[in-house]
This record gives C-alpha cells, sequence and structure tokens, in this order.
C-alpha cells in the first residue's frame, strides 16, 4: 500500500515538471478532465502547483455522449469543480458513437479522433493526429469534424461559445496519463506484434504546430512516472471525489482485460515492479527511435540515391530529375501527355516515381539492424508497403552471389535488381500497367490462397466442434450454408460495399478505409473476400451480422496467416 502525502507527490511532480520543461513560467494550460481519478488528480496538483510553475490554469472536458445520463453528470461533475477553484472551462461534445459506425472502427479510436480533434483547435492546430504518438509532432491526414454540439463557459465571467474560441487560446494542454496507462499500452502492442517503434508506447510531449504556421502547441503527459494507485491516495487524502466509469468494467475492451487481468496477473506472480518494467522499456525505445531517426536522415542522403525512371524520359510533361537528392512526386503536364490512359494512370495515387538505389558493398557490411531500418526507410519514402517479410527476403537476395542484373519482385509492381555495386529498386512501367494492379484468386473450403501482392495468405477453415468454435472470437465467424457461391479473394474495387457487424446499415469500402487514414498503396490493395456477388469478408473488419455463426454447430473461419507461417507450414 502506498502511503501518499500531499506534499510529498507535489514536490516529485513539481521536481519532474522542471527537470523535463513540459510547463515554463507564462504556459496558458489546459487540463484535460475527464472526471476520473487521474485527470481530477493531475488538476488538483496543478491547481497546487500553479503558482510556483507560473502558468494560468484553464480545465478543458470533451463529452462522448456514450453513457447517457452519466455522461452529462460527468461533464456536470468537471464543470462545477472548474467553478469551485475559478477556473474558466471549456467543454465540447460528439457523438461518439455515430463517428465509430461511419468510420467502422471501434467505439475507442473515434473517442480519441473526437476529443484530440477538441484539443487541436484550443491549441491553434490545424491538423492533429488520434491515433498515434509521433517525438516529432503530430502529422496526419485531416481533424475531423466534431458531430455535435460544443460550447466554452468561463467562471466567473460570461458564457461563451466555441465559435469564440480564438488561435492559441491555449499554449498546452495536459492530460492525466499514467504509468499505468503507459504499461498497458506497452503490453497489448506486444500481445499485437510491434517492432521497437512500438514499444515507444505513451509520448509524454507532442508537438503540435499552428495553423498560421507561427509556432506550436503541445499535449504533455506530466504524470507517466506515477501510479493510479497513487493519485488515487492522494484524493482521498484531499477527501476530493471523483468519477467512476461503467465502461472501465466492460470487459469487451481489450485494455480493460489487460487493465484487470494480465497486468495484475504479471505483477502478483512474475515481477512486483513489472509497471515500472515496462515504462522503462518504453523510454529506452523511444530514446532508441530518437537515435535512428537521426542517423536514416543521414544515410537517406548519402548512399540512397533516388533518379528519374528510364520510362519517363521523353515523355511530355516530365523534368529530368536524375540528380534530384531527395524523393519528388513527378507530376505530368496534362495538356502535353497524348495518352489518356497513361494519363489516367499517372493521376492515380500511389507511391513515387522515382528509382532508388544504395550501395551494395556498404549495405553488406552494415549491421543487420542497420540494413532492415534503410530498407524499410526506402519502403516508406518511395510508398512500397514492405513488411518484415519482404525486408528479410530482400536482405537474403542481396547477400546472395550470383550474376549482376537477377531481380526479385516487390509489393505494387516494383522490383530490385542486384548489381555489383547497387541495389536498384525499380519503379514499375505505367505505360504497360496499371499504378497499382488489382489482385483476384480462388479461395477454396477449406485451403489458403495466396496473396504476392500484399505479402499475406487468406485462409479458410471450418471449425466444427462447439468447444472448438467458442475458442475463436463469434465475430469472425461465419455461417458457411448462407454463403451464395464459392470464395474469392481480391482487392475491393470501386462500387463495393460491406456490412460490419454493429452498424446500421452497408457502407461504401471506399469510405470504410479512408475513415481509417491509410496510405493510399496500402488502401487500395486492401483484401476482401467475395461470395457470388457479395463481400463476406474484410481485413479489420467483423463479419456481417446476418452472416455471423449463432448455431454454435458448424462455422467458417477467414483468417490472415503471415507469409512466413504459410511458407513453413507449405
Amino acid at each position: 500500500m502506498y502511503h501518499v502525502f500531499v506534499h510529498e507527490l507535489g514536490e516529485r511532480l513539481l521536481a519532474h515538471i522542471r527537470r523535463e520543461e513540459f510547463l515554463r513560467a507564462g504556459d496558458r494550460v489546459g487540463v484535460a478532465v475527464s472526471g476520473g481519478i487521474d485527470s481530477v488528480a493531475l488538476l488538483r496538483l496543478l491547481i497546487e502547483l500553479h503558482q510556483d510553475l507560473g502558468i494560468v490554469l484553464s480545465v478543458v472536458h470533451f463529452n462522448h455522449k456514450l453513457r447517457g445520463a452519466e455522461s452529462d453528470a460527468d461533464q456536470e461533475f468537471v464543470a462545477q469543480l472548474a467553478r469551485e477553484h475559478g477556473l474558466e472551462f471549456y467543454s465540447e461534445s460528439g457523438d461518439t458513437a455515430r463517428l465509430a459506425d461511419e468510420e467502422g472502427a471501434g467505439l475507442e479510436a473515434a473517442a480519441r479522433e473526437l476529443r484530440y480533434g477538441f484539443f487541436g483547435k484550443l491549441l491553434g492546430a490545424d491538423e492533429v493526429d488520434r491515433g498515434q504518438d509521433f517525438p516529432q509532432g503530430l502529422k496526419p491526414d485531416s481533424m475531423a469534424s466534431l458531430i455535435g454540439t460544443a460550447e466554452a463557459v468561463s467562471f466567473p465571467n460570461p458564457a461563451r461559445t466555441s465559435s469564440d474560441i480564438e488561435p492559441h487560446m491555449l499554449d498546452k494542454i495536459a492530460t492525466g496519463h499514467t504509468l499505468d496507462d503507459q504499461a498497458e499500452t506497452v503490453l497489448m502492442r506486444m500481445i499485437r506484434g510491434t517492432g521497437p517503434r512500438g514499444l515507444a508506447g505513451i509520448y509524454p510531449r507532442i508537438v503540435i504546430e499552428h495553423e498560421d504556421g507561427e509556432g506550436h502547441g503541445e499535449i504533455v503527459r506530466p504524470l507517466l512516472g506515477i501510479r493510479r494507485i497513487e493519485l488515487e491516495q492522494y484524493l482521498k487524502h484531499l477527501k476530493q471525489p471523483w468519477r467512476e466509469d461503467s465502461t472501465n468494467a466492460d470487459s469487451k475492451f481489450t485494455r480493460n482485460r489487460v487493465r484487470k487481468l494480465v497486468l495484475p496477473l504479471l505483477e502478483r506472480e512474475f515481477n512486483p515492479a513489472v509497471f515500472e518494467s515496462f515504462s522503462e522499456l518504453a523510454e529506452i525505445a523511444r530514446d532508441e527511435e530518437d537515435y535512428w531517426e537521426n542517423e536514416l536522415s543521414g544515410w537517406l542522403g548519402t548512399v540512397v540515391q533516388w533518379s528519374q525512371p528510364e520510362w519517363t524520359r521523353g515523355i511530355p510533361g516530365f523534368d529530368d530529375l536524375s540528380s534530384a537528392a531527395s524523393l519528388v512526386q513527378i507530376q505530368p503536364s496534362r495538356p502535353k501527355v497524348a495518352d489518356p490512359e497513361l494519363l489516367a494512370r499517372l493521376d492515380q495515387p500511389g507511391p513515387a516515381l522515382m528509382n532508388a538505389s544504395v550501395s551494395r558493398p556498404w549495405l553488406l557490411t552494415e549491421p543487420k539492424a542497420v540494413q532492415r531500418r534503410v530498407l524499410k526507410a526506402i519502403g516508406e519514402q518511395a510508398g512500397i508497403p514492405l513488411e518484415f517479410k519482404h525486408i528479410e527476403e530482400i536482405l537474403r537476395f542481396v547477400a546472395e552471389d550470383g550474376p549482376s542484373g537477377k531481380g526479385l519482385s516487390l509489393p505494387l509492381g516494383w522490383k530490385i535488381l542486384r548489381g555489383a555495386e547497387a541495389m536498384l529498386f525499380l519503379t514499375p512501367d505505367l505505360r504497360r500497367q496499371e499504378r497499382i494492379p488489382d489482385y483476384e484468386y480462388s479461395l477454396p473450403v477449406p485451403g489458403r490462397a495466396a496473396i504476392p501482392e500484399v505479402g499475406v495468405v487468406i485462409e479458410a477453415l471450418l471449425v466444427t466442434p462447439q468447444s472448438q468454435i467458442a475458442e475463436y472470437n463469434p465475430q469472425q465467424l461465419l455461417r458457411a450454408e448462407l454463403l451464395r457461391g464459392p470464395l474469392t479473394v481480391r482487392n475491393w474495387r470501386a462500387g463495393d460495399r460491406f456490412w460490419p457487424a454493429h452498424t446500421k446499415a452497408p457502407r461504401k469500402i471506399k469510405e470504410l478505409l479512408q475513415k481509417r487514414h491509410l496510405a493510399q498503396p496500402a488502401r487500395r490493395l486492401w483484401p476482401v473476400v467475395v461470395s457470388g456477388d457479395e463481400v463476406v469478408w474484410m481485413r479489420g473488419f467483423p463479419v456481417p451480422a446476418r452472416l455471423q455463426e449463432k448455431t454454435e454447430i458448424a462455422a467458417l473461419l477467414i483468417r490472415e496467416v503471415p507469409w512466413d507461417v504459410a511458407r513453413d507450414k507449405a
């Protein structure tokens, strides 16, 4: 049991904020308060410390409208807390369930999208990312438009509407993420599969550029080194009440299961300091990523060279960019391109139209960690979706002895040619093929279909005993007798619709994927399974409710299998 005294926790937090320079004198700081333990404790601590820090505090609250009267009561609780301490109060609400329905996403993702959109508005940002933390700031596709009503109320000043929010209203927003949240995030990413970037977990600060380009705001997490139980003891010492979110007990949310079941088991049976261990791992991973980002920026400008593809030479509208030092998306001059089909392919979103070469002798003499990161960076710059399996295959190909000029096929029609001095990444010749070609394969039941364009294998399994059916997620099990014909795996096409479970109506697949903010090549090649003329399975989405197996007698499971695992079992 922790014995927390007000001055001890406050002094620790003050020293931490000053050491990390989270907050500085003169900062206008909005404290994001949901009403729960973490955020209420953060507000009370910063009220205690605001004079020492020289900051101006306000309270920020987003009402997700997920729990009806309970959500409204949370908002009123936070508003009253602001009144009691004479703090300005900014609140906004959004229909989270509706947004999740429209995007085919989970409630947690939709809630984050709305909440961080509101934070971005208060910080004067045009765009703010809702999905990931980045050490260099947020660089998202676009800021979501808010669904619902909004208000900004000042106490004791007269009420104002959110339309009165001025640019740069706040300099920083502080959120109540704790050491517990960090441990949960790292463990969840490990379970799902991740690399060093994912192990970095929740970043202590996120830089958000202002819409006018003048300066930036920040989202800071000063409690990342403090356990939730310490904050609870702190509030009890103050006799400060808080609100309990009923959804925190709902086991359908993965994070709740990790929080209530997995981490306590690890702490009790394996490592009493497991929370601190995960937090330390995240800090190490963040520092590692910072180092590698700096190293990669140098390599991409030296050992990696970009050049104009041979097939573009002579096509009107293309400049000679063979000496370009960085990746450039070539834009053809529309009036001069005679071939309308070629023009249409050039206009399609997709990978950049530049070749890349990397010194083969240099690559072979570098450690494997450097090799992997350089190849991954080339893929990210060029728009080639290279996963771990692709990179390992490229490394085997690079190391092989053999004649120069031998090639290896990569996703999206790219190829890599092996030379004595260089490895050349060749963009596909768009005079002869689509920018991102379609694919289509038969899927036997039971059986597998290899999809080289995506680098995965789609598998169909018959699950019959009731005991086995119970082991699978019911949202992924289909009733085989309801399928209209043989199964086909293909990338989605224009006009395709899909009706994921828990949504009100079929949606265009194009819209479902746009809402997930996927890069264009990955979005264009997203796999679906078709029976007759109906899309019955879509990667990353639950199967349609009307097709879900409910008899517990027999079921069809369609799932994605990693390329190397399928090859090893073949």
